[in-house]
């Protein structure tokens, strides 16, 4: 069995702590295929963990069998310091408290950091020059100095990926259905994911604006492609957010139910060698996140939703109400929160109490909208 446990103690930035990291291997060392699966990286988001968590026993009882065809590594929860970060009985997980800096946002733009360091080495050999490029940025990481406990844990973690054939982000929303984020030039090739995932949307931006995690891999080949336009560079590793439902959606049977999703996306791929469980079901292909909306309030106020997850709604339909809670009618006056473009709900805010620039819903539209085209398509 190649079953194993890790940990690594991350020296706290005060005196007198240390927080601990885990993770998992498995499978054959010398496989040809790298699996990276990491959950909770936004801290307050267990829905991965709970995935992470049904899903090791399955590969540890199919490595027990001799079934496995690619190594993986799991990060069943790859945030310690957010797991702690907790404030007045809230947990602060997406944050940074020392920065205020989001945790998934700020990943480096590797490309240009070992473009000199490359340069004149890719040649027609994809193979070689994905190796090539692999070498070069594991060995930028290994000259870093990181000082603070995050900075420690994000070289670690980027370590551990650089090298991944498949890099999956386990991730939640707050209220809302199944989707994933990834690279525009990563399908059709991860339908396969999004099929045996089930979800509602699969949403592609090449550069979302924020330095996401799932986005650091893709730029790096991708740009490697445009400045090397002779070279023979492969996108070598896909990589996606996954998004599981909402953050109170953290229970066994969806766990289980992910868990099986992931084993047999990996089954079909022959990285386990096991049938899947059942038959996939296909979903709707990609969509440009340009053409998702992120209704927001202009003001304060008390939601009172009239759609539900998955409702397909018009321009210019009520998704919510914005009752007033100051002003000559506060307590009575509604005012109405129109949809900006057709689609579907694709979330909701669970959290009612709204101030000036919240979000309200996600709905996912057809065609781009120009207040997206080129900006900043994240909520931070």
């Amino acid at each position: 069995m190649t079953f194993s446990q890790h940990h690594l103690d991350l020296p706290s930035d005060a005196p007198g702590q240390t927080t601990r990291l885990y993770w998992y291997t498995v499978g054959p060392e010398a496989a040809e295929t790298k699996v990276h699966l990491q959950a909770a990286l936004h801290a307050d988001e267990q829905p991965g963990t709970m995935a992470i968590h049904h899903l090791l026993p399955m590969l540890r009882d199919a490595d027990a069998a001799g079934k496995l065809r690619a190594r993986f590594v799991l990060f069943p929860s790859v945030n310690p310091l957010g797991l702690a970060a907790r404030v007045l009985r809230r947990h602060i997980g997406r944050y940074d408290l020392e920065t205020g800096v989001n945790f998934n946002r700020r990943w480096p733009d590797l490309y240009p950091i070992i473009a000199e360091s490359v340069a004149g080495k890719l040649g027609s050999d994809a193979k070689a020059n994905v190796a090539t490029i692999r070498a070069a940025v594991g060995a930028w990481i290994d000259a870093q100095s990181p000082v603070t406990a995050g900075q420690k844990l994000r070289l670690h973690i980027l370590k551990s990926a650089h090298d991944a054939d498949i890099v999956l982000d386990l991730h939640c929303d707050d209220e809302s259905l199944m989707h994933i984020f990834t690279s525009p030039d990563l399908m059709p090739g991860l339908q396969d994911l999004a099929d045996r995932m089930g979800v509602a949307a699969t949403l592609t931006a090449e550069d979302s604006g924020g330095g996401s995690f799932d986005e650091v891999l893709p730029n790096l080949f991708r740009k490697a492609q445009r400045a090397n336009p002779n070279a023979s560079v492969p996108m070598a590793c896909e990589a996606a957010t996954l998004e599981y439902r909402g953050q109170a959606d953290t229970h066994d049977a969806f766990g289980k139910l992910d868990a099986q999703g992931l084993f047999d996306f990996f089954a079909d791929r022959g990285l386990i060698d096991l049938p899947a469980s059942k038959p996939v079901t296909p979903v709707p292909g990609p969509t440009p996140f340009e053409a998702t909306e992120v209704l927001r309030t202009s003001k304060p106020g008390l939601l009172a939703y009239r759609v539900e997850l998955g409702q397909e709604v018009k321009a210019g339909d009520v998704v919510a109400d914005l009752i007033a809670m100051d002003g000559p009618e506060a307590f009575v006056a509604r005012t109405p929160i129109r949809a900006g473009t057709s689609g579907f709900i694709l979330s909701r805010a669970s959290a009612k109490f709204a101030v000036a620039g919240s979000a309200v819903a996600k709905i996912v539209g057809k065609d781009i909208l120009p207040s997206r085209a080129g900006g900043y398509l994240l909520e931070d």
